[in-house]
C-alpha cells in the first residue's frame, strides 16, 4: 500500500508550520496513521546538514555549496524516512520538500534550473508529493511576523530576495495545478485549516 504525500510551501513567516501542525492534530482525532518531517531536517544526517544550512555564521556560503547541502538533506530524508512511511501506507506530511529547492536556489539564488531538475529527481528517488500547500502571503507581513525571534541564514535574506522566492512558488503552482493548493496566508489559521483538511479527508477518502 501506497501513502498520501502532502508537502506544505511558502515564503518565511506565511504560517505553514502552524498548518503542518495543525493537520497533524487533526490526524491524531481521526486515528490516521502519518509521519510529520521538515526539511533540511528529518533524520540525524540531514538535521546535521541543516544545521550547517541555516547558521547565520555561515552567510559566505557558496549557493552551489548551499544548493549541493540541501540535495544531499533530502536525499538522506528521502531514502530513510519518506520513502519507507509511505510503503507502509501512512500519511507523510513535510514541512517543505524540493518545491523550496527551486524557489531559494533556483530563482532567488538565480542558479541553473535544468541543474535542480536533475539533482532533484536523482535525490527523490523519482517521487513526487501527492499534494502541495503553498500558503500564500505578501513578503512584508511575513517578514514582520518573523522579527520577534532569532532569525537564520535564510530569514536575514532582504526582501526582494523573498519576493523571488514568492513569485517562484506562484509560478510553479501555477505550473502544477494538479497537485497545488494554493491557500490566502492573510486568512486566519482555523479556515486555512479547514481549508487544508477538507482537501486531505477528500484524497483519502475519509
Amino acid at each position: 500500500m501506497n501513502g498520501l504525500f502532502i508537502t506544505f510551501e511558502g515564503i518565511e513567516g506565511c504560517g505553514k508550520s502552524t498548518q503542518v501542525r495543525m493537520l497533524v492534530e487533526s490526524f491524531e482525532k481521526e486515528g490516521i496513521a502519518y509521519l510529520c518531517t521538515r526539511e533540511p531536517g528529518g533524520t540525524q544526517i540531514a538535521e546535521a546538514i541543516r544545521a550547517i544550512l541555516l547558521n547565520p555564521l555561515y552567510d559566505s556560503m557558496k549557493p552551489e555549496t548551499e544548493l549541493l547541502l540541501y540535495c544531499a538533506s533530502r536525499a538522506q530524508h528521502t531514502a530513510e524516512l519518506i520513502l519507507p512511511a509511505l510503503n507502509e501506507g501512512k500519511v507523510v506530511v513535510c514541512d517543505r520538500y524540493y518545491d523550496s529547492t527551486y524557489a531559494y536556489q533556483g530563482a532567488a539564488r538565480e542558479l541553473d534550473e535544468g541543474l535542480i531538475d536533475t539533482l532533484t529527481k536523482f535525490v527523490t528517488y523519482g517521487r513526487i508529493p501527492d499534494v502541495t500547500f503553498l500558503i500564500d502571503l505578501p513578503v512584508e507581513i511575513g517578514l514582520a511576523r518573523i522579527q520577534s525571534r532569532s532569525l537564520d541564514r535564510m530569514e536575514k535574506e532582504k526582501a526582494d530576495f523573498h519576493q523571488r522566492v514568492r513569485q517562484q512558488f506562484l509560478s510553479i503552482a501555477n505550473k502544477c495545478p494538479s497537485r497545488y493548493f494554493v491557500l490566502n496566508g492573510t486568512e486566519d489559521a482555523t479556515v486555512i485549516h479547514q481549508q487544508i483538511l477538507t482537501k486531505v479527508l477528500s484524497l483519502l477518502g475519509v
